[in-house]
């Protein structure tokens, strides 16, 4: 099985006139065999704009995965059942849960998904909702729910479930999608809350690959530590990631840095960045 894997949605853009960007992401995966998939839908300002632009038709999608309930994951996605007709989507039970960013100033505003699951459905959306690893093509495959193992991938700490601060979010239903290519494992990350190593370890240990060509996507590594970034540097180092486009979350210091450490992979995931693999 091959694939062409299009940025839809990204917080910046490519050489594409009239491409517009926001804060968000959305990849389109289209495989040789079977319908194409889409992986997050972005806030919805530029999701049918730029695959009208680049003529993707995203009516022949059937599966949308849905990587966490934040508004720059799922935004997109009443739009596109509107325009586009009923998709089974993907996810995990806890994307509907409420959602805050509350700075040091209990200035706080809210991050959760902007569309109810009753609103979506009445929409056409068909959710099939776990909290485990799961195949649900031949070599794709969701993490679901990734176990925090490392001890220095803590995250972004500014999210909470409450607009009061008091409880934080540990973003649960943070979850990944994994390609089995004959180059090796692809990684699409939506923001990579659980951290890239709990990520990529999880990833190999259920497919038994350990071999990565390519993690795309955000990273999240903007919103965290040193310690984490210099760690997650570390450990990319030995696995010899062949492409590393990282995106959306993974913020323009942490990205320099990463071009820096990784000359020969290191690529910008902006809107109208494609792959074949």
């Amino acid at each position: 099985m091959t694939y062409r894997i299009t940025i839809l949605c990204e917080n910046s853009v490519g050489p594409i006139t009239g491409a517009l960007g926001e804060h968000g992401f959305a990849a389109l995966i289209e495989p040789s065999e079977g319908a194409p998939l889409l992986f997050d839908t972005g806030q919805g300002l530029t999701l049918l704009h730029n695959a009208r632009l680049m003529n993707r038709d995203l009516s022949t999608v059937k599966n949308v995965v849905i990587s966490h309930g934040h508004y720059d994951h799922t935004g997109g996605l009443k739009p596109l059942l509107e325009e586009c007709g009923a998709k089974q989507v993907l996810g995990h039970p806890d994307m509907f849960r409420s959602r805050y960013r509350v700075k040091d100033t209990g200035e706080y505003y809210p991050i959760s998904i902007t569309s109810g699951r009753g609103e979506l459905e009445a929409a056409g959306a068909f959710f099939d909702l776990s909290k485990e690893f799961r195949a649900f093509a031949p070599g794709m495959y969701l993490t679901g729910e990734i176990p925090r193992v490392t001890g220095f991938e803590i995250g972004d700490q500014g999210l909470y479930c409450d607009c009061t601060g008091q409880v934080p979010d540990t973003t649960p239903d943070d979850q990944s999608l994994v390609l089995e290519t004959a180059q090796g494992l692809v990684l699409i990350l939506g923001c990579c809350h659980a951290g890239l190593v709990n990520t990529m370890e999880y990833a190999a240990d259920m497919t038994g690959r350990s071999d990565v060509y390519a993690v795309i996507g955000g990273t999240h590594l903007g919103f965290c530590s040193q310690e984490q970034l210099e760690k997650s540097i570390t450990f990319l180092r030995t696995l010899g990631v062949k492409k590393l486009a990282a995106s959306h979350c993974t913020g323009f210091a942490a990205s320099a840095r990463l071009s820096r450490e990784f000359p020969r992979a290191f690529q910008t995931a902006m809107v109208g960045y494609t792959l074949e693999v």
